[in-house]
């Protein structure tokens, strides 16, 4: 058999493959990272809201319980990045508060803490009232909310920095180029051809590309299913110190129909967010989607418009076709996917580097990823 220049290969170095990388690397396995620029991708736009619970959508209750289990590991898998490289991740326990600015807004969060309850999930009604007495920037017509002191917040630039330093730490190789083709020998996923020459052979392959996995040259068809991109236009205010804090918790509500949450950083960063928009792999910042975040913001933090506009910025979520992530072994003999995170990619940062870590050291998937195996898109022909 032919040697291989590492044991597991990892084609992606965004947040997702290097927590993977990052924690395979500590079961003793010899790991390289295949990126024309490590640390990049979707955390450079996300703002960082950590809210297994707020974000609940019915019938995610798989999705739920793995989002739950990757916000209770938080705390430690930020600490732990901290003491290896000395760098900050923005993690914060600063809880959620999601608010109802009108009648109908207001039935359906009642549904929503309805549904909570019923899944035994910790989050509390309040009244417009008690709303404005935690967050005093809110408007006057908030009708009520709930809040859930579990939702957290983590800086995803922040993060994706010290993940990279955590891999360097650990002794993981970096090659920073484009994977130009997957290399599949004797019908196994075997390296990569890099786009500037040379080729990387792995035991085992880790597709982390997100939105562009599926694309892969030489992944044969129908081992991924299609990654959609969902665009999300985000914007970065400035709080002065004199107005500190503006907010104390992430807030979030719709409005219109939409989505919209404020997630405020330590350091007077107020990210706003996001638009959800299907317009393939375009990042354009655009006149109207900054407008509709600042209109949406207006009415939910009316002082939001005397704030200093820092950045505006667009990113891809990876999207799959039931939004909920790839992980595990793949139709291909020896690729492995880590992928389809959609808006939980920040969220479910360290329980993917765990479980996917866990299979490539072992061979044996955690329950816990069971529910999101590649294979569930696969069309099964009976004989």
């Amino acid at each position: 058999m032919a040697r291989t220049d590492t044991d597991v290969l990892v084609i992606g170095g965004g947040i997702i493959g290097l927590a993977v990388a990052w924690r395979a690397a500590q079961r003793s396995l010899a790991v390289a990272v295949v990126d024309p620029a490590p640390g990049g991708g979707a955390a450079q736009v996300a703002a960082g809201m950590l809210a297994p619970v707020t974000e609940l959508q019915y019938g995610e209750e798989p999705l739920l319980r793995l989002g739950m289990a990757s916000n209770e590991r938080y705390a430690d898998f930020a600490a732990e990045l901290t003491a290896l490289t000395g760098l900050d991740t923005g993690y914060r326990q600063t809880g959620t508060l999601a608010v109802a600015l009108d009648a109908d807004d207001r039935e359906e969060l009642r549904e929503l803490h309805a549904f909570h309850q019923r899944l035994g999930l910790d989050s509390q009604w309040l009244s417009g009232r008690e709303c404005r007495k935690l967050e005093p920037m809110l408007a006057p017509g908030v009708r009520g909310g709930l809040h859930v002191t579990d939702d957290h917040q983590v800086d995803g630039r922040r993060l994706a920095a010290a993940l990279v330093a955590a891999c360097e730490h650990t002794g993981v190789t970096f090659h920073r180029a484009e994977a130009a083709e997957l290399l599949v020998t004797d019908g196994r996923a075997s390296g990569v051809r890099l786009d500037g020459g040379g080729t990387v052979t792995g035991e085992r392959l880790v597709l982390a590309a997100g939105c562009r996995s599926h694309l892969l040259p030489g992944l044969p068809a129908g081992v991924l299913p299609a990654i959609r991109p969902v665009k999300g236009q985000v914007l970065r205010l400035h709080v002065p110190p004199l107005y500190r804090p503006f907010l104390s918790r992430n807030v979030r509500a719709v409005v219109r129909g939409q989505h919209i949450y404020l997630v405020p950083r330590a350091d007077g960063e107020l990210v706003i967010g996001a638009t959800s928009e299907e317009q393939g792999y375009d990042t354009t910042v655009t006149a109207g989607g900054v407008w509709e975040l600042l209109r949406d913001a207006h009415e939910l933090v009316p002082g939001i418009t005397e704030l200093p506009l820092a950045e505006t910025n667009a990113g891809l979520r990876p999207g799959s076709p039931d939004n909920a992530p790839l992980l595990g072994p793949t139709a291909l003999p020896g690729l492995v996917a880590a992928t389809g995170h959609y808006r939980n990619g920040v969220l479910l940062t360290p329980v993917t580097g765990d479980l996917l870590a866990e299979y490539l050291a072992t061979g044996t998937l955690p329950d816990l990823a069971a529910a999101f195996s590649p294979d569930r898109f696969t069309t099964k022909v009976s004989a």
